[in-house]
């Protein structure tokens, strides 16, 4: 709390005129004491202290709160926290009342004038939201966020949290925000609770139709290891992108990486730094030509095989020459896929002869088209009404055949 009320007073007083120096001296601050205060961790994430960036959003009418949690503050997590916090809230409120963040605004005027960024304003518009800025160090006019942050780190964050992972961390802090909703009273409708005022609310926000597509894109280029650089790590991509330009797409928890109109690569966001992430069926092209690259390469450490693969691999052995027939199987995944090359591995354990040759011989066999059936004719048809023949009606029509001709005449 000492920390939380000496921001208080630097603000304050920064409000009334003073300059920062100014304050520093009447306050007494130390470098080391402010830097050892900020860098306090708040979380611990499987056994490691983690400073993390909490999101907050609030209805004003319900008082209903959504908290996230992520490890840092970028354009994209912004993005990915309205979207959950409305999916949780269940609607869009017309209105949304923001600090002057870098992620969302660009320029800040006298008053209340701001130029908001330009794609902060197309996912406001995306979710016909009028955003509306506070004035700089002006916490009242956001008094209920304001408080919230104060309340919630005490509320959720003391004594200080420890997860295996984020993911942990946010599914924990949604269930307490519904939690904390069901059971205390809304402050001004006291008999009901922030919940049930929630429930009523709904009605009157907009309906969520689909998410923002929120991600940050840049270009960058591939490795002749088929490796790109992003955000302090390196990713692989499908080989066909190596030495090449491609678009990566970072979202809040996940990168998708294209090159042109076509997806080469998509994972989990790592936020560490100098982390190699590697995806083995990335390089199955490049094992066509270097089959011995499956033992050694760095790719391919600690591959988990789908089941069927697994079998066949341990059957095989570890030999080169055994290599040769594993990515032999390996390669008729680029064109049946993988449930088809594992039935056929199935199929060829079931006959007792699993070898490469055999699972090869059975692929082009599932792909031909099933042999027609027979049709089954019945032979002896009865008609339920049976035709009348009548042939004195051509008798009529030479009748009228003689009368023509006479009129003719």
């Amino acid at each position: 709390m000492l920390v939380v009320e000496t921001v208080v007073r630097i603000r304050r007083e920064h409000a009334g005129g003073k300059g920062i120096r100014e304050i520093a001296r009447d306050l007494r601050l130390s470098r080391k004491v402010v830097r050892k205060a900020i860098n306090a961790p708040d979380v611990e994430i499987a056994g490691k202290p983690m400073r993390v960036k909490v999101a907050h959003m609030r209805l004003c009418a319900s008082r209903a709160v959504y908290v996230r949690a992520y490890p840092r503050e970028t354009q994209e997590i912004v993005f990915d926290a309205h979207a959950r916090a409305f999916a949780v809230f269940g609607g869009v409120p017309l209105r949304g009342i923001y600090d002057n963040m870098k992620t969302a605004v660009t320029t800040v005027f006298v008053g209340k004038e701001r130029v908001f960024n330009r794609r902060f304003l197309i996912m406001a518009n995306h979710y016909m939201v009028e955003p509306t800025a506070c004035s700089p160090a002006a916490g009242w006019e956001k008094g209920q966020v304001e408080n919230q942050v104060q309340t919630i780190r005490g509320r959720f964050f003391q004594p200080p949290l420890k997860f295996a992972s984020v993911e942990e961390l946010n599914g924990w802090l949604e269930a307490e925000c519904l939690r904390w909703a069901a059971m205390h009273p809304h402050p001004e409708q006291k008999d009901m609770t922030v919940a049930q005022v929630l429930e009523a609310e709904r009605p009157a926000l907009q309906p969520m139709l689909a998410p923002f597509d929120g991600f940050h894109e840049t270009t960058h280029a591939v490795t002749g290891t088929c490796l790109i650089s992003f955000d302090r790590n390196r990713y692989s991509v499908m080989a066909k992108a190596a030495r090449c330009a491609v678009q990566v797409r970072a979202y809040a928890d996940r990168i998708v990486v294209r090159m042109g109109d076509e997806v080469v690569a998509e994972d989990t966001r790592h936020f560490g730094r100098d982390r190699t992430i590697y995806d083995p069926w990335h390089y199955l092209p490049v094992l066509v030509h270097k089959p011995g690259a499956l033992r050694n390469g760095a790719p391919f450490q600690d591959w988990v095989l789908p089941p069927a693969l697994a079998r066949l691999r341990r059957k095989l052995g570890s030999s080169d020459e055994a290599d040769r027939r594993f990515v032999r199987v390996l390669a008729a995944i680029s064109t049946d896929g993988l449930d088809a090359v594992e039935a056929a591995i199935n199929e060829a354990f079931d006959t007792g002869a699993a070898s490469d040759e055999v699972i090869l011989n059975i692929l082009p066999r599932r792909r031909e088209p099933p042999p027609n059936q027979p049709l089954s004719v019945v032979v002896d048809l009865k008609l339920k009404h049976p035709p009348r023949a009548d042939c004195a009606i051509y008798d009529t029509l030479k009748g009228e055949a003689v009368r023509g001709h006479n009129a003719a005449a």
